[in-house]
């Protein structure tokens, strides 16, 4: 076959003859087994290298140390990291919760009501309480009942009188 008949290959824009393709790695490879060696020759010369050291070092070709120098064995001391808690008095140190914001509520009354009935209210619409007039709000605070008061005017605002506080040992019962 002439050249102008051998297939050519098209490689990063060029035409490339197969022929001379296979000839050029050929030679590479020659070039290698002839020149300075295999790379896995290479590889074991180092790994063997890398023996001697650790052997000179004490340790065995898999890495272990000699009993000759197991007999310099010290044990490491650290540190103790932890703090010493502080002394307990037995009175907690409110001063680290004095300043965490609670949501305060008044609850007037509630009641329930069918959706049906809930999409007909409209302005003006009177919706029945569970309370009577007259019986005391309900003071929330984060939802948790704390005490019970009434509504009174201060200089044209509402605000609530606290009538009845309720104990921490109840309001524990009432989260059981």
């Amino acid at each position: 076959m002439a050249d102008k008949d051998k297939p050519k290959n098209d490689v990063d824009g060029e035409k490339v003859d197969d022929q001379a393709m296979a000839d050029e790695w050929a030679a590479a490879m020659e070039q290698q087994s002839e020149g300075e060696g295999s790379v896995e020759d290479e590889w074991a010369a180092a790994m063997a290298e890398a023996e001697k050291a650790d052997v000179g070092k004490g340790k065995s070709k898999d890495g272990i140390k000699n009993s000759a120098e197991l007999g310099n064995i010290q044990t490491a001391s650290f540190e103790s990291f932890e703090t010493s808690a502080p002394p307990s008095t037995g009175t907690p140190d409110l001063e680290v919760i004095l300043d965490i914001p609670v949501t305060i509520s008044m609850e007037v009354g509630s009641t329930e009501i069918a959706i049906r009935n809930l999409l007909q209210l409209n302005q003006g619409s009177v919706i029945e309480l569970d309370r009577l007039a007259g019986e005391p709000l309900n003071v929330l605070v984060n939802g948790t009942l704390i005490a019970h008061g009434e509504v009174v005017m201060v200089n044209e605002k509402f605000g609530i009188r606290l009538t009845d506080v309720i104990s921490p040992s109840e309001r524990i019962k009432k989260l059981k």
